[in-house]
Order: structure tokens, then C-alpha cells, then sequence
């Protein structure tokens, strides 16, 4: 008998809709492999909880992307339903979304961040930044890419725009170079990809828009700095404790080396998605990925 799975998309991040897509691509590619598959678009928690007691799944496939999905919400939620889940778990979920907590996490270990400062905005709309330009303003917590923000000059600050003068803000030395990231698959890094960008940088619409991005795969890089790139990769996957699948973006320039971005431990599954590109590439499908992470689906122990 097959297993049933419910995948669960949609959610309340900013990232819905890419969700979304991941979410339907999921849901084809389980069925043409033959699991008993239930969609399930998440819009209220009570409701998710009703639909896991009815249909006593086997597995939730999360497919949610950003805030109450990949930031150990949900996570704990099917700890203390005792469901098994995809991709990691509570804690390496939550430190995973913490962009602070894993660049000092990453420091420990050895690998090269960009200099930075932590505060909310109402602190640097008041006193500023000891940051010299150009920085990145982004989010301390929410899905990667979103509420980006390069500063080149005092005008670019015009642009910025948070609803919550107290959101946590990461305000981070620019790093200029290659955009880098690898996927790191059951412990193993795949190969290294570059992304870029018909124009700007490698912000959410370039992620996820048709045709704004161009894929080098494998990346044009010297030999040592792409197996740098593949071991630090590797590296963080493990220090996170993270589960089946995670991708980690970094810069590259000759002068830098290659430095930590940040790491998602819940990556998109669209068609324009990084980490099913890469694993094409090396000669897997996506239907195979898919199974995997329902195969490797375990929930924390009571």
C-alpha cells in the first residue's frame, strides 16, 4: 500500500504563491511515482490540523516557503502531532531563518561573512549605520531574497520600505562578485551554480520570474574556489543539523574569496527552481527528489 502524503503549500509569507507552484509541482511528480497524494493550501492552522486528524497522512510534504514555514512553526506543530515531515527540523529550521544566528554560526566554524551589524529599523532610521557604502539591508528572519535592499548612496534609502518600523534588520558590508549557490543533497553538495541577472541583482523577481535570470551550471569559477564552495556548503548543512536537502548562496570576487550569504533549509521546487536544477543536472529527475524527501521524512520523538 502506497503512503499518503499531504502537501502542504500556500501558508501566510510573503512567498505564497511561489509556495504555490512548488506545492503543484510536488503534487504531480508524487503521483506519477505513485503515492496516495492529498494538496492541502494552508490558510488557517485550526483547518490544517482537522484535515492532518482526518486524513491520517503518513507524511506532510512541507512545501511552504518563508515565515511559519521554514522557520521551525510548522515544524514544531508536527512534533507535537507526531507526523513525519520533509526537510529539517525544528531547530535547524529556526536558526536556518535567524540570518544573525547562522552567520555567527558560520563564523564559528570558519567560514567568511560579510561584516555587519544587527538592530531593528526604527534604530537605523534614528542613528544610522557604522557600515560604510555600499551595504545590504535585508531582513533578519523571512524567506531569502525578500525585503532586500542594496545601498549605494544616501538616495537609495528612499527606497527602503518595512511595514514594521521593528523589524530586526541585518545591515551587511556589500560583497561584489559572482552570486554562487549549491545545493547540498542527503550531506552531499551537487556541483556549484551562478545565477545571473538580466539586470540589478539576484532579488526575489529575478528568483522567480521566466527569463530574468540566467543559470551557469556548473558555475565559471577556479577549480579550488568551486570545491571551497561545495565543502563549505557542506559544512553548514551538517553544523545546522539539517535534513535531506538545504542550498547555500554565497559571493565570490577574487579579492573577498568566497563569503556566506545565507542558507535555505526549505528550498523552492518550482520549475525555476535551484536546488531540482542541480540535481538534474547530475543526473537525477525530479519525481526521484520528491520521493526522497518523503523517504527521509521523520518527525522529532516524543
Amino acid at each position: 500500500m502506497s503512503k499518503k502524503v499531504l502537501v502542504v503549500m500556500g501558508g501566510f509569507s510573503a512567498e505564497k504563491e511561489v509556495s504555490i507552484t512548488s506545492g503543484k509541482g510536488i503534487e504531480a511528480a508524487l503521483k506519477k511515482v505513485g503515492y496516495n497524494v492529498v494538496p492541502h493550501q494552508l490558510t488557517d492552522s485550526i483547518q490544517l490540523i482537522e484535515t492532518i486528524t482526518k486524513e491520517k497522512p503518513d507524511v506532510v510534504f512541507n512545501a511552504l516557503h518563508g515565515n511559519w514555514g521554514e522557520d521551525g512553526e510548522i515544524q514544531g506543530l508536527l512534533d507535537m502531532m507526531q507526523i513525519p515531515y520533509t526537510h529539517s527540523g525544528l531547530k535547524a529550521s529556526a536558526i536556518g531563518m535567524d540570518k544573525h544566528m547562522t552567520k555567527l554560526l558560520c563564523q564559528s566554524i570558519g567560514i567568511s561573512v560579510p561584516a555587519g551589524e544587527k538592530m531593528t529599523f526604527a534604530e537605523f532610521c534614528q542613528h544610522g549605520t557604522n557600515v560604510d557604502y555600499p551595504y545590504v539591508i535585508k531582513p533578519v528572519s523571512d524567506g531569502s531574497s525578500v525585503g532586500v535592499y542594496i545601498i549605494h548612496s544616501a538616495q537609495d534609502l528612499e527606497n527602503i520600505d518595512f511595514s514594521d518600523i521593528n523589524t530586526e534588520i541585518l545591515v551587511e558590508k556589500y560583497i561584489e562578485g559572482q552570486e554562487l549557490t549549491v545545493s547540498v543533497l542527503q550531506g552531499k553538495a551537487l556541483t556549484v551554480t551562478e545565477m545571473r541577472p538580466q539586470k540589478g541583482f539576484y532579488d526575489y523577481h529575478a528568483k522567480y520570474t521566466d527569463g530574468a535570470t540566467t543559470h551557469i551550471i556548473p558555475a565559471e569559477i577556479p577549480e579550488p574556489i568551486f570545491n571551497q564552495a561545495l565543502r563549505d556548503a557542506e559544512k553548514i548543512h551538517k553544523e545546522l543539523g539539517c535534513k535531506t536537502v538545504s542550498r547555500s548562496d554565497f559571493r565570490y570576487n577574487e579579492k573577498d574569496g568566497i563569503v556566506f550569504l545565507e542558507i535555505n533549509t526549505a528550498p523552492g521546487m518550482t520549475p525555476l527552481s535551484l536546488v531540482p536544477e542541480q540535481y538534474i543536472h547530475t543526473g537525477g529527475s525530479y519525481e526521484k527528489l520528491c520521493q526522497i524527501l518523503v523517504e527521509e521524512a521523520s518527525c522529532r520523538k516524543i
